[in-house]
């Protein structure tokens, strides 16, 4: 169909991709590269490499990237206090950006001219995807079997591997109904009975958190050290970043945290229903803004809070390597100089909790905060003028009869 000669293919070893492979080889007569991320996911991927073996690939790629996936994507969008329409921490969308890169690395060194997914033509993922992968290689071709063949059903997509003798497995357990992703930052679940927006999630859904109602009666206290917006150690205890996200979910998952069921706004112009799990993010997340608020100059803060919607959008959209977004991270990383310390936190039963906060460089002064006889520190005459220079402007309309009532 193409003259693609050869194509690098992201890879799970699953019945999509697995049939992606052989569809690849067929119809489109190239040779395939594979390539597999260990993101976190929680799942063995090393035997994808023997079912690549067995369809006949040659360039097998199996590459762990759980240090760079939160050290250089999941971090600095956090310091940026990343949440999408009010909620959604953006887990799945975080992770497309390096598989990307990752895919157009591997075209680069194996010769490859061509990349493919198996996203579906109805998600965002195929727009992250290839928005990455042509930003870092204009000239790359992209094949997206979704878009081009007619194997859209799991009927089909089984009856091609029987047909193809592709070897997929069955565990002979009943089938998840969801359409899941994960990673270290999150797990999502879509599709089953959460496209009834009125149905309630089903409790054995949940993988990786007990239910609030479950969670422990004790709460559990954790000290989180930063330097310069990233969380360095937890109780003292110097940690990588994959370290403090993979300890993270494991204490909010026992303690009931990160739950969330949204209807979102996917950039190719339909609502979705998805359930989300990110319980070390919802912790960062709130740690997160806890050391800020003794650290950042207000202005700064609020400049951060008001620019952090256009940057949301700019990730959950797929523009992770335009320049707008380098920009703004370059603005974003110059702002957390300053914001080192230490947040103490009570997680409880579905609750992130501040119940202190230091550093050494906090900007909050008690001699000035303070209810008590500040000696002399702050003159509370001088509010004042403050407040009638600031109602000027509302004074003289008023006197021309501008009155809001």
């Amino acid at each position: 169909m193409t003259d693609v000669k050869k194509v690098v293919l992201a890879y799970s070893g699953g019945l999509d991709t697995s049939v992606i492979l052989k569809w690849l080889q067929d119809t489109h007569d190239c040779e395939v590269v594979t390539f597999t991320a260990d993101l976190g996911q929680g799942e063995e991927v090393e035997p994808a490499r023997a079912k690549a073996q067995a369809m006949g690939v040659k360039e097998i790629y199996i590459d762990d990237l759980r240090e760079e996936f939160v050290r250089d994507f999941v971090f600095p969008m956090f310091r940026a206090n990343t949440v999408y329409e009010g909620e959604y921490l953006l887990g799945t969308s975080i992770a497309r950006p390096l598989i990307a890169k990752r895919l157009i690395e591997i075209a680069n060194e194996t010769g490859a001219d061509a990349i493919s997914h198996g996203a579906t033509g109805k998600g965002n993922d195929q727009v992250r995807f290839e928005l990455g992968a042509y930003a870092l290689k204009p000239g790359v071709k992209v094949i997206a079997p979704w878009r081009e063949w007619d194997l859209l059903s799991r009927e089909k997509l089984m009856d091609y591997a029987a047909k193809h003798d592709i070897p997929i497995e069955r565990h002979g357990k009943k089938k998840s109904p969801y359409s899941m992703d994960a990673n270290l930052l999150h797990i999502s679940y879509e599709g089953g009975v959460l496209e009834d927006t009125w149905a309630e999630h089903e409790e054995d859904m949940w993988r990786w958190t007990k239910s609030p109602e479950a969670a422990p009666d004790t709460p559990t206290y954790i000290e989180l050290t930063y330097s310069k917006g990233d969380i360095v150690a937890i109780d003292g205890k110097q940690m990588s970043p994959a370290e403090v996200l993979a300890y993270l979910n494991k204490v909010g998952g026992e303690n009931g945290i990160g739950r969330l069921d949204i209807v979102e706004n996917r950039f190719v112009g339909m609502k979705s229903r998805g359930c989300y799990e990110t319980p070390g993010g919802t912790i960062m997340l709130k740690g997160h803004r806890a050391i800020e608020s003794i650290t950042l100059d207000r202005e700064v803060a609020h400049l951060k809070d008001s620019l952090m919607p256009k940057y949301a959008e700019l990730i959950y959209n797929g523009f992770w390597w335009s320049p707008e977004r380098v920009m703004m991270q370059q603005m974003i990383d110059a702002s957390q100089i300053h914001v080192n310390g230490v947040v103490r936190l009570k997680l409880y039963k579905g609750n992130v909790i501040v119940t202190g906060r230091k550093s050494d460089d906090s900007l909050f002064d008690a001699a000035i905060a303070t209810f008590e006889d500040d000696a002399g520190a702050y003159d509370q005459a001088d509010a004042a003028g403050f407040i009638k220079l600031n109602a000027l402007r509302m004074r003289i309309a008023a006197g021309k009869g501008r009155q809001l009532l």
